[in-house]
């Protein structure tokens, strides 16, 4: 297991220091990637990705995220791209969560699509800024939830993942919280008047 510490460096750095320690490589290695921005997290993980790394991040604190790249070799110079500072992928948009399942009619249906709803929004080209998560929605924030990998998975990308501290403790779940932290009306209200685009599954 390879470090590299990029804490604290500003763009194109994080993505040089990585660059580097992939064309150092002598054999199928792992290198693990310390950033402190969820920009740091997207150029890094481009940059990887386009050389041929198996990528995957996560959050470990409010600002310190670690990149994990598997590859096979050493990357040539050529192969990698070059180290640009990328704007911030995710859109001014709001994905809003009301419910632990989606649509009207049969209930269990409605969890397989709510499921589904949320990882396709991982699939997205432009990733929501917050995802907010109220009334029934702030279960599927918690523990035991099947959404819980993908919620994680876009909170390691740099989405804001609020739940409605309200509705935590009306559910009896507050101390159940798995992904995110918690919020207020206030700032649900705030989130939304400011947000581009919403969307409602």
């Amino acid at each position: 297991m390879i470090t590299v510490n990029a804490m604290g460096d500003n763009c194109p750095i994080p993505v040089v220091k990585t660059k580097k320690a992939m064309q150092a490589l002598t054999g199928p290695e792992t290198i693990e990637v310390l950033v402190d921005n969820e920009i740091a997290v997207q150029n890094v993980t481009k940059m990887a990705s386009g050389a041929g790394g198996q990528v995957s991040s996560e959050k470990l604190g409010d600002a310190e995220f670690k990149i994990t790249i598997s590859m096979e070799g050493a990357v040539k110079e050529e192969a990698s791209e070059d180290a640009v500072c990328a704007p911030d992928a995710r859109d001014n948009m709001v994905v809003v969560v009301s419910s632990d399942r989606m649509g009207i009619g049969n209930d269990e249906l409605g969890k397989v699509l709510i499921k589904g709803f949320i990882f396709a929004v991982t699939q997205l080209d432009a990733l929501p800024k917050t995802m907010l998560f109220y009334n029934g929605g702030a279960t599927l924030t918690t523990e035991g939830s099947d959404s819980l990998e993908d919620l994680k998975s876009l909170e390691a990308q740099g989405v804001e993942i609020l739940t409605c501290g309200t509705c935590l403790d009306y559910y009896g779940m507050k101390d159940k919280l798995a992904v995110g932290s918690v919020t207020n009306m206030y700032s649900i209200v705030e989130t939304m008047a400011k947000a581009g685009k919403i969307i409602r599954p």
